[in-house]
């Protein structure tokens, strides 16, 4: 059964239908330049659900989709789910909604992603925000928590445990601060589990490519990038700590400024919602680095 805050948030979005690939659900807010909003594991785009009507606000399109394998997307059993096989799902994606030029945010493993995007398309990202993510991804070593979702039974144990009240608990302790209801929590869970029970979001956690091939391809891409850059940070983070994950975030992209700390534990979108959308009409508004 479909609890009321995920049936709400399914309905303010739409299904997008992607040639030659499966589909999945977008959600679009306000007129303007378009800001495309990248998720990582393991939410969905439910998580900018606070970002999008604060660009909207600001004059900005905010756009966020389901990533193969989380959310409301299709899922299929043979789809290839490393973050090569999701970069080129999410440029078919993107051409699909007619976003041919688009400013970037990237979250979590939606950074690599979003990376790999950069480099098969860098003409079309007009501005990139860097939000609590993985960029050296060869020394990369996954929490003790994620590990867990590698293993065939116990990875599924777990996926039934965070579709359940105890994801509450597990997301005010690495995930956020006060603030998220109860209920809100809860939809993460829901959507995580959502119509293939976690299935390909296992596949997923299977297949990160925390190989040295994969970080030089995407990290040249950032390096010999010709537009404007900036890097958001969760200050309470537990596990992406910006003393380390969001300082190479900040020396690969050659960023003189350091980075802008917000109140936020991971998901920093569900804490500083106003803040992230401020930073990000900033950057589009002024074209330089901030």
């Amino acid at each position: 059964m479909t609890s009321r805050s995920v049936q709400k948030w399914h309905d303010q979005g739409i299904r997008l239908d992607v040639p030659d690939s499966p589909g999945t659900r977008i959600w679009r807010q306000g007129e303007g330049a378009a800001v495309v909003c990248l998720h990582g594991v393991p939410s969905s785009a439910y998580l900018y659900r606070k970002v999008l009507p604060e660009l909207a606000d600001r004059g900005l399109e905010g756009i966020a989709l389901d990533i193969q394998g989380l959310g409301f997307s299709d899922r299929p059993a043979d789809f290839d789910y490393t973050w090569t096989g999701l970069s080129g799902w999410l440029e078919k994606a993107l051409d699909a909604a007619g976003l041919r030029e688009f400013h970037l945010v990237v979250h979590d493993v939606g950074g690599p992603i979003g990376f790999d995007l950069v480099r098969r398309v860098p003409h079309r990202v007009s501005s990139l925000t860097v939000l609590n993510t993985i960029t050296k991804v060869s020394t990369f070593r996954k929490p003790r928590t994620m590990r867990t979702f590698e293993k065939p039974v116990l990875g599924r144990m777990l996926v039934m445990q965070m579709n359940s009240p105890l994801v509450v608990p597990f997301f005010r302790w690495k995930g956020v601060n006060a603030g998220p209801s109860y209920a809100e929590i809860r939809a993460y869970g829901e959507l995580l589990a959502q119509g293939d029970g976690g299935s390909a979001f296992l596949r997923m956690m299977r297949n990160f490519e925390t190989t040295a091939e994969f970080e030089m391809r995407v990290l040249a891409s950032l390096r010999n990038r010709s537009f404007p850059a900036q890097v958001i940070w969760g200050r309470d983070d537990p596990e992406l700590r910006v003393e380390s994950f969001g300082e190479d975030a900040r020396n690969v992209l050659g960023l003189e400024r350091d980075i802008h700390l917000v109140d936020g534990k991971h998901f920093l979108q569900e804490n500083s919602p106003v803040e992230i959308a401020r930073r990000i009409a900033l950057l589009v508004e002024t074209g330089d680095d901030i």
